[in-house]
């Protein structure tokens, strides 16, 4: 993590010492903290103005917990503890994180997308750390304010930093990438999330493509022709380089043979063979995204397939979970949009197994899109060839689901408890549960209790 003294805090943050932090300038800080819950002896704290809270009332106790210094939009000149005056919190985080990342100079991958980001940052950073010193932004740490506390985290010695990059509007990526200015850009996928905020698939696929925006002229951009919404908009002709992974034929390279079974996927991408332990077919997407990123930093496909069958992932994203009576459960319910569920749906529904459930709770933040893309969901499986012992739907989104289907094996539940209870009768031997949802649903609490 950051180590600095109070004076370089100061010239980074763009800020001024009052007199305390004056006199005590070349003492050496460690850390940055926003949360007196977290905060650890010698560090920063950067109290922020909220619309209903605000940090500066934390001073004290941070320092009471052992902050070596403070910043503060507030004069502060005649306090008796040391102060680092600025104009505004957040973009001072951010002015230190950008001039830290430059002393630490790794190279930096920034990954974003509607689905994917976070399961293919993990495996990027197990393509990667068989060869290099790799850090990652850790949980959903992908924002304005996540990302800086990510980058001041990272070791001096971090050769390769992995960056998520989270949006709710236009402009948000333009902003994280002009911080990070990455080495190789990859966008996993373009979906309907956060289409609430944005309006439009095609916004959606813009906002994302601003990942390129401060991509190093030596750079590499790695994206799915699979989505035609962002092929549209790519510009071909430009300094950094541009490598193409997907299922269309028109694609750089294509991944082929996928097959999946208990172990996981299994599929070809550049004459290699590649088994990874995560379910799905656009987990191949991921892996191969992931691949071809790991070979413009000099990691072969061939090491990296080695590397990609240890993999492990963040809880949650088409996770295994086996219960004492022989069910497998799918645990996917970290988040959901339409083209993950029924991504999801698909793979459950190709499984080999002789009795297959469905939980699905609502998908989020699609505002005047909410009826539409839930009823997709069940179109889906409507014209599907699977066939499903049982579906049960939660939440308003989620009744859409259930009103469109046309399988005599649905039911709606209103209530957590009743969901429970019911899932859990379907517990024996040779069944599959999926859990599936947008975070704010945690239809993950059908499995807390076992």
């Amino acid at each position: 993590m950051i180590k600095a003294t109070i004076e370089q805090i100061a010239k980074f943050a763009g800020g001024t010492m009052n007199s305390r932090a004056a006199e005590i300038k070349t003492n050496v800080i460690k850390g940055v903290s926003i949360d007196t819950r977290t905060i650890e002896e010698g560090n920063v704290f950067i109290p922020f103005k909220g619309e209903n809270a605000d940090g500066h009332r934390f001073i004290d106790m941070a320092f009471s917990k052992g902050a070596g210094v403070t910043l503060s939009e507030r004069d502060e000149e005649n306090a008796d503890y040391p102060v680092i005056h600025v104009a505004d919190g957040l973009e001072a985080l951010q002015n230190i994180a950008e001039a830290y990342l430059k002393i630490v100079d790794p190279a930096v991958i920034a990954v974003t997308g509607s689905n994917g980001k976070t399961t293919t940052k993990d495996m990027l950073e197990c393509v990667l750390s068989s060869k290099f010193k790799v850090q990652k932004t850790q949980g959903n740490f992908n924002n304005e304010i996540g990302m800086p506390l990510t980058i001041l985290q990272l070791e001096e010695d971090t050769e390769i930093s992995i960056l998520e990059m989270g949006m709710d509007r236009m402009g948000d990526i333009n902003f994280l990438s002009r911080m990070a200015e990455p080495d190789v850009a990859v966008i996993t996928s373009v979906g309907e999330s956060h289409i609430e905020m944005l309006g439009s698939r095609e916004n959606i696929a813009r906002a994302k493509y601003e990942i390129v925006d401060h991509l190093k002229g030596d750079g590499t951009f790695i994206y799915s022709k699979d989505y035609p919404l962002l092929e549209a908009i790519v510009q071909k002709d430009t300094a950094y380089d541009i490598h193409t992974a997907g299922m269309l034929d028109s694609n750089d390279c294509t991944i082929s043979k996928v097959t999946e079974d208990d172990n996981g996927t299994h599929f070809t991408f550049k004459n290699v063979q590649f088994d990874i332990p995560q379910l799905g077919i656009h987990n191949a997407l991921n892996a191969s995204l992931a691949v071809m990123a790991g070979e413009a930093l000099g990691v072969s496909p061939k090491e990296a397939a080695e590397n990609l069958a240890q993999l492990e992932v963040t809880s949650m994203r088409m996770e295994r979970v086996t219960h004492p009576s022989g069910t497998l459960i799918v645990n996917d319910a970290y988040n959901a949009s339409k083209a993950s569920m029924i991504s999801a749906v698909d793979t459950v529904g190709r499984m080999s197994h002789k009795s297959k459930i469905l939980v699905l709770a609502d998908i989020l933040e699609l505002g005047d899109y909410k009826q539409e893309l839930h009823e997709d969901v069940a179109h889906f499986i409507n014209e599907g060839k699977y066939q499903f012992t049982k579906i049960y739907t939660f939440g308003d989104g989620a009744e859409y689901i259930h009103n469109v289907l046309t399988a005599e094996e649905k039911e709606h539940t209103s209530s957590m408890e009743e969901l429970k209870t019911k899932v859990q009768q379907h517990f024996n031997e040779d069944t599959v549960i999926l859990l599936k949802g947008s975070r704010g649903m945690a239809v993950e609490r059908v499995i807390d209790d076992i």
